[in-house]
């Protein structure tokens, strides 16, 4: 029986609120489960864009006209918003940057580059997503130090006791993905924070794939360094956040030169500003950033925890539906998951099926999902991975059900 907070969650008005769901794809209704991707937007979001342009479009910070005024204080806000969104002490140890990618990156060139020498270490999961293996790569290359990776179990999953047995006292930094993006495992990452901060080694959490699912509270987890991005939280795109604690970002160079990260600039010297300001140089994406402000409202006003229950229990329902279908194969049946389906059909390709599935209207995503060393340990060249958001139904989990079914009766 469903419980009474799952009950009163409405899923049919907050499709409402989504005007790309409202369109056929190939003369199908739309059913959009590619959501680790990319989320849709609400209309509050789009709108909250045009209104900027057409109101009060101007540059942050450094006006003291008007329009200059209500823009800054737009900016500020969504920044502030962040900022008790992840529980953090204080707006400033919130950056914005072009999301998660960028996020990792400034990291490893900053505090990486600094703290980083040879023969130090950097720990990583066998679970990461592009973006958090080749900057650290780059960063290990220059440095003479060395990247050790966390094995990954059959079910997708990490063990604590191998990631006691690759710490040391060379071990420098741990970058790990909360949540896994292809297979959609939430890995134990409060005790991997714990664990490393007893080898006084610093924690940067990839959390592009917990922010829209899960509450997250750096305070409460105690990480040093937290990464996210806003177009997967029904946000814009091209934006992000990187969370840091004061001390540390302080204590980190610029990750580039330009204009608001500077205090005094003479030929002979620059002085560099106080953060967060400090690692955003040049005009930022105002307009997406201050629309972001409304995704985080949207996200809050249905409650963290509703959403998480209602999407795990979508997960499970997905999960006991795909077992049906014949000559499928889940891969990453973790005990502990965001809404992530992924799978591969017996004898056809990912692509093909995506391909047949797109000729539905059904939109999933396929191939290594910038995961291709996790999808070598698994001995696949890639997977169709379904991915689950707020506004997805079990009707539409039908709909992918069925199409299955029929593109697996097909296969020889």
């Amino acid at each position: 029986m469903e419980t009474a907070t799952k009950q009163s969650f409405d899923v049919a008005a907050i499709r409402e609120q989504f005007p790309v769901l409202k369109q056929e794809v190939n003369g199908y209704p739309l059913t959009y489960i590619d959501n680790a991707a990319t989320s849709q937007k609400p209309l509050r979001v789009i709108e909250a864009v045009n209104h900027y342009y057409t109101f009060y479009n101007s540059n942050i910070h450094r006006g003291v006209h008007t329009l200059a005024e209500k823009a800054t204080n737009a900016f500020e806000a969504t920044r502030k918003s962040i900022q008790q969104f992840i529980n953090a002490r204080e707006s400033e140890e919130v950056i914005f940057t072009k999301g998660t990618s960028e996020s990792i990156n400034l990291v490893a060139a900053t505090y990486g580059r600094q703290n980083l020498s040879a023969g130090d270490e950097v720990i990583i999961t066998g679970l990461e997503h592009h973006s958090n293996i080749v900057p650290w790569q780059m960063v290990c290359e220059e440095k003479g130090a060395n990247l050790k990776v966390i094995p990954v179990s059959d079910k997708g999953e990490i063990s604590i006791d191998d990631f006691k047995n690759l710490l040391s006292d060379k071990t420098r930094i741990v970058s790990v993905a909360y949540a896994s993006n292809a297979l959609g495992t939430v890995n134990p990452v409060k005790e991997i924070i714990k664990l490393a901060h007893q080898a006084e080694a610093v924690v940067l959490l990839d959390a592009a794939q917990a922010v829209p699912h899960l509450e997250v509270d750096v305070q409460a987890l105690d990480c040093d360094f937290m990464a996210g991005s806003f177009h997967k939280m029904y946000g814009p795109t091209g934006v992000g956040f990187l969370y840091g604690k004061r001390h540390i970002l302080e204590e980190m160079p610029p990750y580039q030169g330009g204009g608001e990260m500077i205090k005094e600039v003479t030929f002979e010297k620059t002085t560099y500003n106080d953060i967060p300001f400090k690692f955003e140089a040049g005009t930022p994406n105002i307009a997406d950033i201050v629309a972001t402000k409304e995704a985080i409202g949207f996200i809050n006003e249905l409650g963290r925890a509703a959403i998480g229950n209602y999407e795990n229990d979508l997960l499970a329902y997905g999960t006991q539906k795909l077992q049906e279908v014949d000559k499928l194969r889940l891969i990453g049946t973790a005990d502990h998951k965001v809404g992530v389906l992924s799978f591969v059909l017996e004898g056809m390709h990912p692509f093909d099926v995506g391909m047949m599935l797109d000729a539905r209207g059904i939109a999933v995503r396929t191939g290594h999902h910038c995961t291709m060393p996790l999808m070598e340990r698994f001995g696949l060249e890639g997977t169709v991975r379904a991915s689950l958001a707020v506004y997805n139904t079990k009707e539409e989990l039908d709909v992918l059900i069925e199409a299955l079914k029929k593109i697996a009766g097909r296969i020889k």
